[in-house]
């Protein structure tokens, strides 16, 4: 009997981590592709000479990369925040602009994946948004711990450009997290 169960335990640990491998894996292998339709959206942009894309924004589309320098993060952006969206990369907040645009754009990315690094930010750290149209660079305003369901974080800055990045908190807590990490970030001049 105990070796049954033994036998059981183990199986269910390899198809876990199988599960967690086969997840990071394929995470990777679509941040490769991103990272290559937008060069070649970049490319498109410059060769029409236009500011903005022409073609509307879907669910899932790439808008760009995030790069954090200091924390070595690069993530691409995707439209959306669904389950599918986030284990791929982070996800612009629909309702919010896009980043450049005014206001205050929302991108959203899980803890335990591509903004565990968020942890480790502090303010006056730049934020790189690699987008078709251009590099759109913002600083770190603020770090702050809120409710779930406090959007006020996401509340428009008026003609500023201001971006916030939103993950779940605490960092390393197993199972649904109880807060939200946000950090804000205004776009410098």
């Amino acid at each position: 009997m105990i070796r049954c169960i033994r036998d059981l335990l183990f199986l269910a640990s390899v198809i876990a981590l199988s599960y967690v491998g086969f997840t990071l894996f394929q995470a990777r292998q679509f941040q490769s592709a991103a990272n290559q339709a937008l060069v070649a959206r970049i490319r498109a942009t410059q060769d029409r000479n236009s500011l903005r894309p022409s073609l509307p924004i879907h669910k899932g589309d790439v808008l760009g990369r995030i790069d954090i320098p200091r924390l070595g993060l690069s993530v691409a952006v995707l439209q959306g925040t669904n389950a599918q969206i986030l284990r791929l990369g982070a996800g612009h907040i629909e309702g919010t602009p896009l980043p450049g645009e005014p206001g205050n754009s929302g991108v959203a990315g899980h803890r335990d994946t591509f903004f565990r690094s968020l942890k480790d930010v502090h303010k006056d750290d730049q934020i790189d948004i690699q987008t078709p149209t251009g590099l759109l660079r913002y600083e770190v305003d603020w770090v702050k711990v809120v409710a779930p369901n406090d959007t006020s974080v996401l509340q428009s800055s008026g003609k500023e450009s201001t971006l916030t990045l939103v993950t779940c908190y605490p960092f390393y807590l197993v199972g649904p997290a109880p807060k939200r990490y946000v950090v804000h970030a205004t776009k410098a001049n």
